[in-house]
């Protein structure tokens, strides 16, 4: 398996497809933290997933990702208990659609905290270690807004431009250490979110998708996998579309 004896910490693995890359990480082989905004929520995603295979190798943290210290006792402990951290996937984050003239300060921050602040704290509080041990692998979940943008709602693109810039240029500075970074960025996928969505709103869009389908948690996770093993250990520095789309 492409992930055995690894050490994975997937934040917003509790859900969508933050659940699809834990579950596929723990299929590969991997030990995996699925790290969840609450107590809760991340214990109800662990003994989902202990319903279906008892012998997952798979526990829980729940820090705030917003707050540096929060993240790095969290992770700490996971270096306590497993003695490493090869892979951190920064999937967490938040979407809205406000409209730019009823924008508010507080809206605005609290998206850049969580899809900003929140991938910088998690990137900062492994970085030690993988340069330490000359090995590891980021990976953060960007989007296709990011190439795009959207129609309302600026937060959400603005933070994930930044995620692609933070991706390349961290992969230029831990290149040399031995740490790759990576970003995938999903288009439109079948989360929960979406599922609500009345089918005159979806079909429109998928007749846009030359795979005539929108994309599933489990499409973006695949591509994370491959992403974290040795198969791509000469891929850094790359946000990887995963939405469907042909380009020239």
């Amino acid at each position: 398996m492409d992930l055995q004896n690894k050490v994975a910490i997937v934040t917003g693995g509790s859900r969508g497809i933050g659940l699809a890359v834990v579950e596929a990480f723990l299929k590969e082989g991997a030990t995996v933290v699925l790290c969840g905004s609450r107590q809760e929520t991340a214990e109800q995603a662990v003994e989902g997933i202990k319903k279906s295979d008892p012998k997952a190798k798979v526990s829980c943290i729940w820090p705030n990702l917003s707050d540096y210290e929060s993240v790095k006792t969290s992770f700490d402990g996971v270096l306590k208990t497993y003695g490493r951290i090869d892979i951190l996937v920064n999937n967490a984050g938040i979407s809205e659609n406000t409209p730019f003239l009823n924008y508010t300060e507080e809206v605005f921050d609290r998206v850049m905290d969580l899809n900003v602040k929140g991938v910088y704290n998690c990137s900062k509080a492994v970085a030690d270690w993988m340069v330490k041990q000359k090995d590891g692998v980021i990976l953060n979940v960007s989007s296709m807004v990011s190439r795009y943008g959207q129609p309302a709602g600026i937060a959400y693109p603005t933070s994930k431009f930044a995620v692609n810039g933070f991706t390349l240029s961290l992969a230029r500075e831990l290149a040399p250490k031995g740490v790759r970074v990576n970003a995938v960025a999903p288009g439109i996928t079948e989360t929960d979110m979406v599922k609500a969505l009345p089918k005159q709103v979806i079909e429109p869009i998928i007749n846009t998708i030359p795979l005539r389908r929108i994309g599933k948690p489990e499409d973006i996770a695949n591509a994370l996998v491959f992403l974290a093993s040795d198969k791509a250990n000469y891929i850094t520095g790359v946000v990887l579309s995963v939405d469907g789309l042909a380009r020239t």
